[in-house]
């Protein structure tokens, strides 16, 4: 599908009061071997989310380490994953000791999927998530590890102010960039 094709597409599924302010943009270079061109997500004209063939690996978050120390990423540990880990260690440890090993585990595969996630943002993919997008239900693209489905799915019309509101627990556990596109969808509410 052609670039203009998707981007109608997915215009059309804009919320109506994004419009105006959210915009997806492209560039390419047809005679340049080196600049395989760009793709991103601006809003009021500012590049918010921006996907280069040329730079694989976007860092926003540098390693494991920085995702394991963010604050504001809060994974929750239940009772069954506490007790696993006590089952599993077969001694006398005291409970808040197994509540940080719980929840280093947890934060652990949390920033792999983070990581994964943040890999598979290009302008070459972008075309492949978001003809995916048109195709899949907003339900899958809202649950999905993919940063690009969450992102589309919030900004999309067809996301009720009732179930944005109750997405405020478990967007804590997405990349900061939904994390954003979640608070500019909310904002449009207030």
């Amino acid at each position: 599908m052609s670039w203009s094709k998707l981007k109608q597409q997915l215009e059309s599924f804009l919320c109506p009061a994004l419009v105006g302010t959210y915009e997806y943009r492209s560039t390419s270079y047809r005679y340049v071997s080196d600049k395989a061109g760009q793709c991103y997500i601006s809003v009021d004209k500012k590049n918010v989310l921006n996907m280069s063939d040329a730079a694989k690996w976007i860092r926003w978050y540098g390693t494991e380490l920085e995702i394991k120390n963010d604050p504001t990423i809060q994974v929750p540990v239940t009772d069954e994953e506490i007790e696993l880990i006590r089952k599993e260690i077969k001694g006398n440890v005291p409970e808040d000791r197994l509540q940080v090993i719980a929840s280093g585990r947890k934060k652990s595969e949390h920033a792999k999927k983070l990581w994964m996630a943040q890999s598979e943002l290009s302008k070459s993919n972008f075309n492949d998530v978001a003809t995916r997008f048109l195709s899949t239900s907003i339900e899958e693209s809202l649950e999905s590890h993919h940063i690009l489905l969450n992102v589309l799915a919030l900004v999309d019309r067809r996301v009720g102010k009732k179930r944005i509101v109750n997405m405020s627990k478990t967007i804590k556990l997405k990349h900061p960039v939904v994390q954003y596109f979640y608070e500019l969808r909310l904002s449009t509410y207030r």
